[in-house]
């Protein structure tokens, strides 16, 4: 990479529509009560065409890389989640997109279905990240994944597990968090840029009990200890920004509205955006700039609402807040 600037984008649950009825195969009754909440409500907030432009705009500026953090999909049923493995190849090929599943694309338990492992080419470590992980002793297959771009280090997590109806919580597991400890001191002795991917709140305060992440706790212990540059997640349809301390400085948390949502019925949620994220100085690494893009008001063209810099050492360095 040099001293040119990283830019990635980041984007999140897309809810991407839900078409076909229910699969009988598959059918419980959180997933008929989330049927039923998407054709009395849910349909009417959420667009794939609003959802089609955000792409338009994405690629237009070029990133490097695409993150999207989760929800792609509704009830987690097989021909949805299909339909978003074709999603995923529109949008870029495994090298320049990486994912992480959600509450609802892991909606339930599919038994004999390989369920969101159709995602499987844009969920797994590169070249750089399979050698790190058997360096580490840590399992090459599954989560954590890590993908290096120069100097930034993607990790991906999975805090997405089948819930009750009307819960949805996360958590990622003892396993995965022994994983994670491993790889952010590897990544911190190589001097890498590490950003987080994670689609629920990684702090506890940052949403409810039924939809947070249930090891929170254990998490933001291990970022206080090993510290992260950046924390990307999703889940709450609201833009964001928290802070954690660490003992090598201030973590920034930034959450990201839905890239569908095309009115705020839902209450608290923010009109569809996504964040280009410029990593910038010596290498890319040394100051983080945020450009919020996306819709103003409800019907809007798709424009830059906001602009921050964020130092690596825990500082806002300026520009308009996010909300």
């Amino acid at each position: 990479m040099g001293g040119k600037p990283l830019t990635l984008a980041h984007l999140s649950d897309p809810h991407l529509p839900t078409s076909g009825g229910l699969s009988l195969r598959h059918l419980t009754l959180k997933q008929t009560l989330g049927y039923l909440n998407w054709q009395c409500r849910r349909k009417d907030v959420f667009s794939s065409v609003l959802v089609d432009r955000l792409i338009v705009d994405i690629k237009d500026h070029a990133p490097d890389h695409i993150a999207v953090t989760g929800d792609l999909v509704n009830l987690g049923m097989p021909l949805e989640i299909e339909a978003a493995a074709e999603w995923l190849m529109a949008l870029g090929p495994q090298a320049d997109v990486s994912v992480i599943p959600g509450n609802h694309d892991i909606y339930v338990r599919l038994h004999r279905d390989p369920g969101v492992a159709r995602w499987c080419d844009y969920m797994r470590s590169d070249a750089f990240g399979e050698q790190l992980l058997r360096e580490t002793g840590v399992r090459a297959d599954g989560f954590p994944f890590v993908r290096r771009l120069g100097l930034v280090a993607l990790i991906g997590l999975n805090s997405a597990v089948p819930t009750p109806p009307f819960v949805a919580a996360g958590a990622l597991g003892d396993a995965q968090l022994s994983r994670l400890q491993s790889i952010l001191q590897e990544l911190e002795r190589l001097g890498l840029v590490r950003v987080v991917l994670i689609h629920h709140p990684p702090l506890a305060r940052l949403t409810s009990r039924r939809r947070g992440l249930r090891d929170a706790d254990a998490l933001e212990g291990m970022l206080q200890q090993c510290g992260a540059e950046l924390v990307l997640h999703g889940h709450n349809h609201t833009n964001s920004l928290a802070w954690l301390d660490s003992r090598n400085g201030r973590v920034p948390i930034l959450g990201i509205a839905s890239a569908g949502m095309a009115t705020s019925a839902e209450g608290a949620g923010s009109l569809a955006r996504y964040n280009l994220i410029r990593f910038l100085g010596a290498g890319g690494g040394q100051r983080i700039e945020v450009i919020g893009r996306g819709l103003a008001v409800p019907g809007g063209p798709i424009v830059e609402l906001d602009r921050r810099a964020l130092s690596l050492k825990g500082e806002l360095t300026g520009a308009v807040a996010l909300e």
